[in-house]
């Protein structure tokens, strides 16, 4: 998953962030990339559409 399709699914950023209970900047800091944590938020908000996806940890 990433930023552009689930702000796109919420409608914007900032609904996005509301939706997570966070502020905007907090979203835009993400750049592409969004954390673990709040990938599992978006999976349960989006009701499975977006899945998360667990970072490789080195060896």
């Amino acid at each position: 998953m990433n930023t552009h399709e689930v702000a796109e699914f919420f409608g914007s950023k900032t609904k996005l962030a509301a939706a997570l209970g966070i502020r905007p900047s907090a979203v835009t800091m993400w750049g592409d990339s969004i954390p673990e944590s709040r990938q599992y938020q978006i999976q349960v908000l989006s009701k499975g559409k977006f899945k998360a996806t667990k970072k490789e940890q080195a060896a």
